[in-house]
């Protein structure tokens, strides 16, 4: 990896990093999600999340295209983390709780891009960047809306979880 010395570098390897994530989520962790859980609002809210989320992507390629650059994909550590620790979760926890994991770490990859979207946008509107400023605001206001979908529907499955096993 070349070293990064500048900020609008700085800012293109974290509009990479955000690529690389959303284009996971839209091509394997969403599809992946939506096969596996039980909860109907959980898997129609998981179903519209993909669609947005492949909007999020042409938003990111956007913003490049904005810049006068190629899009460059950068491999997400802390995302493949989330993937990792989602995975060995669901080995070792019943089937009858597959929604709750999942919920975890749809919260946990929400709360996550909402972060690399706030960081990018203020590194955008420092660098004078208004359309960048723009695409990565929708980005980030379905974020916060899907967080706070995921958060609703996690509350009414928790409740229901701990009646069942009351």
């Amino acid at each position: 990896m070349s070293q990064i010395t500048t900020p609008r570098e700085l800012f293109l390897h974290e509009l990479g990093d955000i690529m690389y994530v959303e284009n996971a989520l839209a091509n394997e962790v969403l599809p992946k999600l939506i096969s596996e859980v039980t909860d109907e609002e959980f898997r129609g809210a998981l179903e519209q999340h993909l669609e947005q989320t492949k909007g999020h992507l042409k938003n990111v390629e956007q913003v490049f295209e904005e810049l006068g650059e190629t899009p460059q994909p950068e491999e997400c550590i802390g995302f493949e983390g989330l993937k990792s620790e989602h995975d060995k979760l669901l080995e070792e926890t019943s089937p009858d709780l597959v929604d709750s994991v999942d919920l975890g770490a749809a919260a946990r990859t929400e709360n996550y891009e909402i972060a690399a979207y706030e960081g990018l946008r203020r590194m955008a509107k420092a660098m004078g960047e208004d359309r960048a400023v723009e695409l990565l605001d929708k980005n980030l206001a379905e974020e916060k809306e899907a967080l706070r979908i995921v958060e609703k529907i996690s509350t009414r499955v928790a409740n229901e979880s701990a009646k069942a096993y009351a």
